[in-house]
């Protein structure tokens, strides 16, 4: 057999290559993940569901959590035996690592990995095609982790796969607040807004695929401050009123949120846009004003409860999440009780929380005042104890209420679909497939520990109709 030829084109029109994506890490890797599988398309690459066999694997990678780069390794360790055995059938897998530990960590992936083909940054993913041709023209391999100058949306294909029912949107890359412990600035680069006529035009697509419910992404989504269609600027506020216009779009969300960035238009959009449903994701990561201030949050306690008051003026059913990190160097006892006061105070219908752990090159990595990993578990332990509690009370009260449900599937057992309530919850319960991709209320009959389950109620609101929480 010979060599695959990697540009070579399908001869009968359809796709001849197989492509594996791998993803690790937030919605905006998700997303990251179906736009390489876009701009690949071209070459006759289509998805496959295993590595074995395939063309072209891609691990988008991320550099939040403890051990991100080792779990990289050990991945493409596994690969390695893939791809020797798919050469020595006279195949070629074309190995490539993107997302953040490509762009952290691309010398490193080079030097223990010299088989891996493609190394490339979340912000050059857009030149995958030539650097899938650069790698079989020279047969080395190539690496991208550069910050390059044009906007990388604006060289997107406008043909996209359909997401589904439920579909992400990336807004906004990049950050500008240099937390003590995240290495997002480093990866991702300095905040970057979309045009809003971009936004739009891909929105439009979506909806046209079959999206009901449309999350905006970004690394500070709250941030985006986006050109306007008459060249002036846009707030995330203005965005979201201007989305909800788009017929048959009926449910808007946004993720993740930077507390510095919520400003008084888009707490207003809260009350008065019904597609804009009543959950928020809004990272505090501790109660400390101690701690708030060695993170580099530039928000104290108060000023974190105070922006909660004025949400929860605007939108009284407003539920919350947050991001929540112990341990971080300098934390004492009492700070931590902080967190533990500000968790009660406020209440969370879920929330995410770690452990700290040191990211290379960012300043907390080196800070003395290191905590001990039993002292970090012990209140890890206690503060999710106290989120599983306040998450349980939060389902619970939703028993016997009648919930406004988007169905997106079917469920696990016959007979069954499942959607989302307006609070992210997952919802199952018996009823037709007719029913996905519309909303219907479900009169909710039971709290499982991460989702709800009821009956189905009448009548059925139709995909032309606006979801109102």
């Amino acid at each position: 057999m010979r060599r695959a030829d990697l540009t070579e084109p399908d001869t009968i029109g359809r796709p001849s290559k197989r492509l594996h994506v791998i993803t690790w890490g937030c919605q905006m890797n998700v997303y990251d993940s179906g736009r390489m599988t876009d701009v690949l398309a071209p070459l006759g690459y289509a998805p496959s569901p295993v590595p074995d066999g395939a063309d072209m694997v891609i691990l988008n990678t991320c550099h939040i959590r403890d051990r991100a780069t080792e779990k990289v390794f050990s991945e493409l360790g596994r690969l390695r035996l893939l791809k020797e055995r798919r050469e020595a059938e006279g195949g070629r897998m074309v190995l490539a690592v993107a997302g953040c530990v490509a762009q952290a960590e691309g010398a490193e992936i080079l030097a223990r990995a010299p088989f891996v083909d493609i190394v490339l940054g979340p912000q050059t993913y857009h030149r995958l095609p030539e650097m899938v041709a650069r790698a079989a023209r020279a047969g080395g391999a190539v690496i991208e982790t550069d910050f390059p100058p044009e906007q990388k949306f604006d060289l997107l294909p406008d043909v996209a796969a359909p997401q589904g029912i439920t579909a992400f949107l990336t807004v906004q890359e990049g950050c500008d607040k240099f937390c003590s412990f995240c290495v997002v600035p480093y990866t991702r680069g300095a905040e970057a807004s979309r045009p809003a006529v971009s936004v739009l035009a891909e929105a439009r697509r979506l909806v046209a695929q079959g999206a009901r419910e449309i999350t905006l992404l970004g690394q500070n989504v709250n941030a985006w401050h986006g050109e306007a269609p008459d060249g002036g600027t846009w707030g995330l506020g203005r965005l979201i009123r201007e989305l909800a216009e788009i017929p048959d779009l009926l449910r808007l969300r946004y993720t993740t949120s930077h507390p510095r960035d919520m400003d008084a238009e888009l707490v207003a959009a809260h009350a008065e846009v019904p597609a804009l449903m009543p959950f928020l994701h809004l990272p505090v990561q501790s109660g400390s004003d101690r701690m708030l201030a060695a993170m580099n949050r530039k928000h104290s306690a108060a000023d974190y409860l105070g922006l909660i008051e004025r949400l929860r003026a605007a939108r009284p059913d407003l539920a919350l999440s947050s991001d929540f990190i112990v341990g971080h160097p300098g934390e004492t006892a009492a700070d931590f009780d902080a967190t533990l006061a500000l968790v009660r105070e406020i209440g969370f219908a879920q929330a995410f929380s770690f452990k700290y752990s040191p990211r290379p090159g960012t300043p907390a990595a080196g800070a003395p005042g290191q905590v001990a990993e039993a002292e970090k578990d012990a209140r890890l332990q206690a503060l999710q104890a106290l989120l599983r509690e306040q998450q349980a009370a939060f389902n619970g009260s939703c028993v016997g209420l009648s919930l406004p449900v988007l169905f997106t599937g079917a469920g696990r057992h016959p007979g069954q679909i499942a959607g989302r309530s307006p609070f992210l919850q997952p919802v199952h319960l018996a009823g037709p497939a007719e029913l996905i991709g519309a909303i219907a209320p479900v009169k909710i009959g039971a709290a499982l520990p991460n989702s709800l389950t009821g009956t189905l109620q009448t009548p059925t609101m139709q995909p032309q109709e606006r979801a109102s929480a």
